[in-house]
């Protein structure tokens, strides 16, 4: 079999309605490692993470509540986000580590699944051996406010239109006017505020080598409408956490390694949050990629290869 193939697969019944489908791979018996996907809701890449596969990880991925092939999917706007909260992600990452009987895992978060590590590992230190983070998010108020209004001085034009798109004045609260706009009935309200949505995400992109062509461009698909609803519900909500918890709460991290690895050039969120991470974890390491910006590079791309492979060995 090949490592790209799960060996076993499931959906596990977490509550509220909720089946968090969930894939185990890699090598048997190996270290266990949890991939947090980012969005929040664009799903784990089905046949990824062949750093972690090949250091020989026992890898255990999983789609969030509302994505991927979890169910109910958000794309449907029949299904109610009331139960989708960042507690609630914690509480069904804790259910799986349970139902697989997994002690202790590493936690590999990318973007949005850095921010939902931070919390999970915050909450249950016990359960997470080690911490490896791509394109940290510190979950703060000026995290979430850099990336969907003052990002828009490297792309006035993008940001223009796009907070045009969310229906309400340059200075109002764009967020909240997406999070109210893809609640709509009308599916094709939906699909244009999904539409203009995805183009500022791509705008945030254009200037890295693997951000053309567009990231998030084409139609609006199934995917991309779950993605837009469950970003713009999460972000109107400051990611469901207090403002500046991660970085207060940081000293219950304490004993447990970990390697935050920022792209310099990332316009999704500036370093500067994970700095501020690395003054107050006692073992969390950061390493800047000047080549890289949001999405990966082969600085980026080394740095993580060798913390998984140091981690691997631990």
């Amino acid at each position: 079999m090949s490592l790209n193939e799960p060996y076993d697969e499931g959906r596990l019944d977490v509550g509220d309605g909720q089946q968090v489908y969930w894939q185990a791979g890699g090598t048997r018996g190996g270290k266990p490692a949890l991939v947090v996907h980012g969005g929040p809701g664009s799903g784990f890449v089905r046949g990824g993470f062949g750093l972690l596969r090949r250091a020989g990880y026992h890898l255990v991925l999983f789609d969030q509540r509302g994505c991927g092939a979890s169910t109910p999917h958000a794309s449907d706007p029949a299904t109610g986000l009331r139960a989708n909260t960042t507690q609630h992600l914690i509480a069904d990452m804790e259910r799986l580590r349970e139902h697989l009987g997994i002690d202790r895992w590493l936690l590999y978060g990318v973007s949005w699944g850095t921010t939902l590590s931070l919390a999970y590992a915050e909450q249950h230190p016990d359960r997470v051996s080690e911490l490896v983070l791509a394109a940290v998010c510190a979950g703060r108020r000026r995290d979430i406010d850099f990336l969907y209004r003052e990002a828009g001085r490297f792309y006035p034009g993008p940001w223009a239109r796009f907070a045009a798109g969310s229906g309400v004045p340059p200075d109002g609260d764009t967020l909240g006017g997406y999070a109210r706009l893809v609640e709509d009935p009308d599916p094709a309200v939906r699909e244009r505020a999904t539409l203009d949505w995805c183009a500022w995400e791509d705008a945030l992109l254009a200037h890295e080598r693997r951000g053309l062509p567009p990231v998030f461009g084409g139609p609006a698909t199934r995917e991309r409408m779950a993605l837009v609803r469950l970003c713009a519900h999460y972000f109107s909500h400051g990611l469901f956490l207090d403002d500046g918890q991660l970085i207060r709460d940081a000293g219950r991290l304490a004993g447990i390694p970990g390697v935050m690895v920022h792209g310099r050039l990332d316009l999704n969120g500036p370093a500067e949050g994970a700095w501020e991470l690395s003054r107050v974890w006692p073992d969390g390491q950061l390493l800047i990629a000047d080549d890289a910006g949001h999405l990966d590079s082969e600085t980026k791309t080394r740095y993580l290869r060798e913390a998984v492979a140091r981690f691997a060995t631990r």
